[in-house]
């Protein structure tokens, strides 16, 4: 069956905007739309770089830039290289340090720039904040990435406990087939894995050069040629982050290498709320057409602001330098069913760790098993654990009860008594066992969810790890990364074990061999100990 798809191209520019072909140093031009504010002579500037479309609905560029010009900011969009607009080949992350550094020397050349120059942005245009810090021009003095990392989505190479993302590679797809960008849905099961892209290219017309670069063999990429950038002179920082964001690990992990370079610690800020990736809020679950922000303009509309506000108000303060930098917070989050808190540090002053572990009979308990025992789970390459929701991105649009999971082969289901007052959960967890497989090796997922007294389990925070070799008992240790998560009297904790996540994780075939690359397949059995002497247990952080 021919692949249908749709065609994404360059919307109009906005008549509010003026379109610039900005000339980097090989002489490629980037499409570049400036917006100013009326009677302004000079101002600072805020700068996005995306790969979506400055001009399109999916970033709502045109709808976003008033709020800054109400505040009297130039404000600056630009199709990366190879995107839409902008001429270059498609190559994602590689040409982002020095295009960055080329466009920040051009904005502080304009007759209508102070000098001064701030950066925002969720995502890949997230990344290009990071990648304009590793290429240290001065005129940048303030980015607030939301939703990212500096090495967001860098892939695993061999030998690495990570597991691969598979929507990494529809990603590639979807957005880095030429200029344009294209929504298909994806038939996943021919075999070879590699096999299933294949038909894409071809209704295409081309291939995605991130992709070949990174299946069945990834190829480093040279993302900071300059240095990495946390190598960089210091930049006051706003990490915008979700509690409900399927790449949150990547900004936690940037989170905790700034926390050990007093320079970059003392720029941090951090802004947690509970969103997913696509600035679904918790609140507002269930999503319904009147609060659906991607259908519904009332909606966007209402999220313009929150979405924004943020970053006004840190660029008054690190952009502008007109309040003093104590006049916010180094940390404010909202927990899930909670309301906005701040603090000095994360995790907040006062936290305390507590222990839960697994026991026979799917317990999980404060106390460890006084025997040691061994619980037993399946692995079927052929009848794969499936991932949660249809788009891990717009996780709070589905929001789906995961109650029905422990009633699977695959899958191991360990349950805390209901707790009698509030636990607040604020910090990291992690998913410590001795764990082997009947194959060569093994990936394990972990994954907390908060049971209510109707037996609806939702998620919490997740981890998982891969495991090789896997045929003897091996200690692990896995991040759940944070969380910030009011469990209410009545709720209950539980921990689901499975050795599958299809497919948003690449699947693993059981043979040990290349999963992009295997034809054959073969069902394996897993293992976890319990008790004894490294009892498994989950270990999670909480406010007194």
């Amino acid at each position: 069956m021919a692949l249908e798809f749709e065609h994404v191209a360059p919307a109009p520019v906005s008549p509010l905007a003026t379109e610039h072909m900005v000339r980097m140093r090989d002489g490629v031009r980037l499409a570049t739309d400036v917006y100013l504010p009326d009677g302004v002579e000079t101002t600072e500037a805020v700068l996005v770089r995306l790969p979506y479309d400055k001009c399109g609905d999916y970033c709502f560029m045109p709808r976003i830039a008033p709020l800054f010009l109400e505040h009297g900011y130039a404000f600056v969009v630009q199709d990366v290289r190879g995107k839409f607009r902008s001429e270059g080949d498609e190559i994602p992350f590689v040409n982002e340090v020095l295009d960055g550094y080329d466009t920040l020397d051009w904005i502080v050349a304009q007759p209508w720039s102070n000098g001064r120059v701030g950066m925002f942005g969720d995502s890949y245009y997230g990344f290009t904040q990071w990648a304009a810090v590793a290429s240290g021009h001065p005129a940048l003095k303030a980015i607030c990435p939301r939703v990212t990392g500096a090495d967001v989505v860098d892939l695993p190479m061999p030998g690495s406990d990570e597991v691969g993302l598979l929507l990494m590679a529809s990603y590639y797809a979807e957005h880095w087939v030429g200029s344009d960008a294209y929504d298909f849905e994806i038939d996943w099961t021919p075999r070879p894995l590699l096999d299933v892209f294949e038909p894409i290219w071809e209704a295409l017309g081309g291939r995605s050069h991130g992709f070949d670069l990174s299946y069945p063999h990834p190829i480093p990429m040279r993302r900071f040629p300059t240095g990495h950038p946390f190598d960089a002179r210091p930049v006051p920082t706003l990490q915008i982050m979700g509690w409900f964001d399927n790449i949150a690990p990547w900004q936690w992990r940037d989170h905790e290498r700034i926390a050990k370079r007093p320079g970059w610690a003392q720029a941090e800020h951090l802004y947690i709320d509970a969103v997913d990736h696509e600035i679904y809020h918790l609140a507002d679950t269930p999503i319904t057409e009147e609060t659906d922000h991607d259908v519904n303009p009332a909606a966007l509309e209402a999220l313009l602001a929150r979405y924004v506000d943020p970053t006004l108000e840190f660029f008054e303060v690190f952009l502008r330098e007109r309040r003093p930098a104590s006049t916010i917070p180094k940390v404010r989050w909202r927990p899930a069913h909670g309301d906005w808190k701040s603090a000095d540090s994360w995790p907040p002053p006062g936290t305390e760790e507590r222990t839960l572990y697994l026991g026979s009979g799917g317990t999980l308990a404060p106390e460890p098993p006084a025997e040691a025992e061994e619980a037993v789970w399946t692995h079927d390459p052929d009848d794969l654990v499936p991932s949660r929701v249809s788009n891990p991105f717009a996780f709070l649009l589905e929001y789906p009860d995961e109650s029905g999971y422990e009633e699977r082969s695959d899958v191991l289901a360990f349950s805390a008594e209901p707790v009698a007052s509030a636990v607040e959960l604020a910090g990291p967890l992690a998913f410590e066992a001795t764990v082997r497989s009947s194959g060569p090796v093994m990936d394990l997922f972990v994954r907390l969810l908060d049971v209510d007294p109707d037996g609806a389990a939702r998620y919490v925070a997740r981890g998982e790890l891969h495991v090789e070799p896997a045929g003897a008992d091996t200690p692990v240790r896995i991040s759940l990364q944070h969380a910030g998560y009011l469990l209410r009297p009545g709720h209950a904790l539980r921990l689901h074990l499975a050795g599958s996540d299809f497919p948003e994780f690449v699947p693993n075939p059981g043979t040990g061999a290349n999963p992009w690359l295997a034809r054959e397949t073969r069902t394996n059995e897993h293992v976890v100990r319990l008790g004894g002497q490294a009892p498994a247990r989950l270990t999670f952080t909480v406010l007194p």
